[in-house]
């Protein structure tokens, strides 16, 4: 993977794995903040409310540093831990998973279940399409209107996205710089008089 980018997935996807009657399904998102995957978790539980668990993990951050799982009910490491090691060995952030039970009666066992969550995690990740992304700061630059010109130039060269701008006598761009150009970006914008630049 190159310098300055991570791997996460495009667009939710789904997968499936059954053992002795239990249906273990699994979904897939990218989703970018703790909010966020609660927001997933809960609209899943509420499309499968019958379902006896919902167990999940997710990564978050460039580097995948923030983390959490949960083996909602079922025996101790036998779920969450599993289906974070498949984010893990996909190698992506910015992604949870959550796999719904529907229990089939009968008992799999630590083991059994283990590889069920295991299964259903891999299976959800191998239908997704994983992408590399550019890992970005965001900041917010604060000038005068004659001063757009030189302020929109550096943005452009250093192929910023523009999330947010007001032109007004008093502007305002909120914009992602690419890591790996972040500091000659700005400095570049800090050498224009009377501008206020902040990082978010």
């Amino acid at each position: 993977m190159a310098e300055g980018t991570y791997k996460t997935i495009e667009c939710p996807s789904e997968g499936l794995y059954k053992e002795k009657g239990s249906k273990f399904l699994a979904f897939a998102f990218p989703v970018l903040s703790e909010e966020d995957a609660k927001n997933k978790l809960t609209d899943i539980q509420k499309k499968h409310h019958s379902a006896r668990h919902h167990c999940w993990a997710y990564k978050l951050g460039n580097q995948g540093e923030r983390f959490r799982s949960s083996d909602d009910g079922e025996p101790s490491n036998s779920a969450g831990k599993p289906i974070l090691g498949q984010l893990e060995a996909f190698g992506v952030t910015n992604v949870m998973v959550v796999v719904v039970r529907y229990f089939g009666g009968v008992l799999l066992g630590v083991g059994g279940l283990v590889h069920a969550y295991k299964e259903s995690a891999k299976d959800a990740l191998t239908q997704a399409t994983i992408v590399e992304k550019v890992i970005q700061s965001c900041y917010v630059v604060q000038f005068a209107y004659e001063q757009s010109n030189a302020v929109m130039n550096i943005l452009k060269r250093m192929n910023c996205e523009i999330v947010q701008q007001t032109f007004d006598l008093a502007c305002s761009v909120r914009f992602m710089v690419a890591q790996k150009v972040e500091n000659e970006c700005v400095s570049a914008l800090q050498k224009i008089a009377e501008i206020r630049l902040a990082d978010e």
